[in-house]
C-alpha cells in the first residue's frame, strides 16, 4: 500500500482553474448548436446559426478579411524575422547584444499601448485607417515573435555547413538558400502557422488600426456584442476555436514530423 499523501488542496486548485476557464468556451460551443433563439435556455439541437453564419455577408466579409490579413502578416513577418534572426545571430558585439533587447521589446509592451501608438503613427503621417494599416501593423508585432523561435534554431546550426557549401563554389545566397534554409524550414513553418492563429484571433491591435468597413472578423464580433450577444456569433466564436485548435497543433506537429523524416533518412542512409 502506497504511503504518498496525494495533494488534494492543489488537485482541487487545479480543477477549479481548469473549470473557470473552460466552462465560458463550452457554453459558447453548446449554445452554438441551440435550437432556438435563447442564451440560457437550450432547447433542441440545430445548425441553424451556422447557417445564419454563411449567409450574413458582412460577418464574411470580416471573415476574408481576416484570413488576408493573418496571410500577409504571416509571410510579411516570416521574411523579416528569419532575416532579423540571421543577423542578430551573426551580429557580434555590442551592436548585435542592444539589437536584440530592442526586438524583445515588443513581447513585453501591452498590446495596447503598442494598438494607440500604432493609430497614433498612422494618424501623424496623415494614413487613414483601413486594410492596409491593419497588415503593417500586425506585420511589425508579429517580428518579434518569429524571431525569438528562429533565433535559438539558427545558433544550433554548424556555421561550417555554409563554409563547405561556399567551398565547393557557392556563393553566399546559394548557401543560405540551399543549405541554411531548408535546414530551418521546421521552424519556419512552425513559427508560420503560430503567426496566422495569433493575428487571426488578435483583437485589440486590429481595433484600433481598423477602418470602418470591412473590419477584421474579432472587431465585427466585438461590435455586434455591445447591442446583445446573438447566437450566431456562439457559432462564429465555435469556428474560430476550432481554427485555432487546428493551427496550434500542426504548428506542434511540424516540428515532430521533419525529426521523425529526418531520423528515418538517416536510419535509411539517404
Amino acid at each position: 500500500m502506497s504511503n504518498v499523501r496525494r495533494p488534494r488542496f492543489a488537485i482541487g486548485t487545479t480543477m477549479a482553474f481548469f473549470a473557470l476557464l473552460y466552462a465560458p468556451i463550452v457554453v459558447v460551443v453548446l449554445f452554438s448548436f441551440n435550437g432556438q433563439k435563447s442564451l440560457s435556455v437550450f432547447k433542441g439541437v440545430s445548425l441553424r446559426w451556422y447557417e445564419a453564419f454563411l449567409n450574413d455577408q458582412e460577418l464574411l466579409q470580416s471573415l476574408g478579411m481576416s484570413l488576408r490579413v493573418s496571410l500577409v502578416a504571416m509571410v510579411g513577418s516570416i521574411v523579416l524575422g528569419v532575416a532579423l534572426a540571421l543577423g542578430l545571430v551573426r551580429t557580434k558585439g555590442a551592436l548585435g547584444t542592444f539589437a536584440g533587447l530592442v526586438m524583445l521589446v515588443p513581447l513585453v509592451t501591452p498590446e495596447i499601448v503598442t494598438g494607440v501608438a500604432s493609430m497614433m503613427l498612422f494618424k501623424g503621417f496623415g494614413i487613414p485607417l483601413s486594410t492596409g494599416t491593419v497588415m503593417i501593423a500586425e506585420v511589425t508585432f508579429s517580428i518579434s515573435y518569429v524571431t525569438v523561435i528562429l533565433r535559438s534554431r539558427v545558433a544550433a546550426l554548424n556555421p561550417e555547413l555554409e563554409e563547405a557549401a561556399m567551398d565547393l563554389g557557392a556563393t553566399r545566397w546559394q548557401a543560405l538558400r540551399l543549405v541554411t534554409l531548408p535546414a530551418l524550414l521546421p521552424a519556419i513553418l512552425a513559427s508560420a502557422v503560430l503567426i496566422f492563429a495569433l493575428v487571426f484571433d488578435d483583437f485589440v491591435l486590429a481595433y484600433f488600426t481598423t477602418g470602418v468597413t470591412p473590419q477584421p472578423l474579432s472587431v465585427r464580433i466585438y461590435s455586434a456584442i455591445r447591442f446583445g450577444v446573438q447566437p450566431t456569433i456562439n457559432a462564429v466564436g465555435t469556428l474560430m476555436l476550432l481554427g485555432s485548435i487546428a493551427l496550434i497543433a500542426l504548428a506542434l506537429a511540424i516540428p515532430r514530423f521533419f525529426g521523425r523524416r529526418g531520423g528515418l533518412s538517416i536510419l535509411s542512409g539517404e
